[in-house]
Formats: C-alpha cells, sequence, structure tokens
C-alpha cells in the first residue's frame, strides 16, 4: 500500500486515517488489529456527528 488518502479536513477523521502510516511496519500479521483501530476512530468520529454516543468494544 504506497497511496495514503489525504487529508479531509475533519481532525478526528484525519487522524484515524493517519493511523494507516503504521501499516509499513507492522509485519501483515498486524494489519488487522491496525484496520480495527482505524475503523473504531472512524465510527467514533462519525458518531459524534449525528450525537450517537461511541459504542464501547
Amino acid at each position: 500500500m504506497t497511496d495514503l488518502p489525504g487529508e479531509i479536513g475533519e481532525e478526528r477523521v484525519d487522524a484515524a486515517l493517519g493511523g494507516l502510516a503504521r501499516l509499513g511496519g507492522v509485519p501483515v500479521a498486524g494489519h488487522v488489529s491496525v484496520f480495527e483501530q482505524v475503523f473504531a476512530e472512524l465510527e467514533g468520529a462519525l458518531a459524534s456527528v449525528d450525537g450517537t454516543p461511541d459504542r464501547q468494544r
């Protein structure tokens, strides 16, 4: 993976997507945990937009 998304201007989303940059330094076996963390952060950002409380995992 060489192309990471650029900043979109929403601080929480940009921070979450920035987590994808860690993939290059993590063995493939660890990618799932990185994706899960990024997904959780994106989910939290979306929940804050519509007033839904963040889900706890």
